[in-house]
């Protein structure tokens, strides 16, 4: 989560449009992951079916699409406001849920999904701007919260690739994005990038390799709980790296945004109860009136 946080330093610091970025993100995560799954044997039981190879394709057409929509939104709001918009993922997985999957959706669900609403509202900060640069910086909300969407799509899909290594899995994907996004690559942009090369050199192997290594790992050790906390760790971890780096800084109404966003993403991650159920009835002996018509059984 501290290397998620991280990711916008080395997309800015790259100077490349967001299109080249992805591209060469794919180029050098699959070279480093393929070293990798070498190493470790994975090719020889990889598991997949015709089935779950074009879910991965799927996925992996999300992933690569999440990821410009996310780097673009960069530049025309802030690391931090994207990010923190971005954070929205826990709720469109939910929402995909009741769509495609029939899951129901309890009122503590949806209230904790109205109160993010509201965070975003207040993170976003739409009000303060007009202009052109209201226009530009609105896009770049709605661009955060695309890429949000996309990366739900491409959780609901990861669902259902459990019999498949999740390092196989990303391989796929950035595989995927290599020709997906070469069409739309501006090469030409590179000519004299020089020493900035690290920078998209290290998303490729450290923020997509490394990272994703390291997440596979921890998914396998920790409770879900526990993951869902520690992925708040990603948010403000950006926003203190913005203001490090950049000197952007989230104002006092952005600020109120921020937590509503994070407990609210722990209430739809740990199920938490928005509203305090009812008393339970002891046996034998009724309810009032009032609880009857109110009351929730635990």
């Amino acid at each position: 989560m501290v290397l998620s946080g991280t990711l916008g330093v080395f997309v800015v610091e790259s100077g490349q449009p967001s299109f080249n970025v992805v591209f060469f993100r794919c180029v050098f995560g699959a070279a480093a992951l393929t070293a990798y799954c070498l190493a470790r044997g994975l090719f020889r039981n990889h598991n997949f079916t015709r089935r779950t190879f074009a879910l991965a394709v799927l996925g992996g057409i999300c992933i690569v699409f999440n990821w410009v929509l996310l780097f673009s939104s960069y530049g025309k709001t802030s690391i931090s406001v994207a990010t923190v918009v971005y954070h929205t993922q826990p709720f469109y997985v939910v929402i995909l849920g009741l769509v495609l999957f029939k899951e129901k959706l309890n009122r503590h669900q949806a209230g904790w999904i109205l109160i993010a609403f509201v965070g975003v509202l207040l993170v976003a900060d739409l009000a303060t701007a007009d202009g052109a640069k209201g226009t530009t910086y609105f896009i770049g909300v709605g661009q955060a919260l695309l890429a949000a969407l996309l990366y739900a799509f491409a959780t609901v899909i990861a669902k259902h690739l459990k019999s498949v290594r999740p390092e196989l899995t990303a391989l796929t994907q950035v595989l995927v994005g290599i020709p997906l996004l070469l069409p739309f690559t501006a090469l030409g942009k590179t000519a004299g990038l020089g020493a900035d090369w690290a920078w998209l050199v290290g998303l490729g192997v450290i923020h997509t390799c490394l990272m994703y290594i390291l997440l596979y790992a921890s998914y396998q050790k920790l409770p879900t709980a526990k993951i869902a906390v520690l992925s708040f760790v990603y948010p403000a971890v950006a926003i203190l790296v913005d203001f490090t780096v950049y000197g952007h800084h989230i104002t006092p109404l952005q600020a109120l945004g921020v937590p509503l966003i994070v407990v609210a993403g722990l209430g739809v991650n740990l199920g938490w109860r928005l509203l305090p159920a009812g008393r339970r009835r002891t046996p034998g002996k009724a309810a009032p009136p009032a609880l009857t018509r109110i009351g929730e059984p635990r």
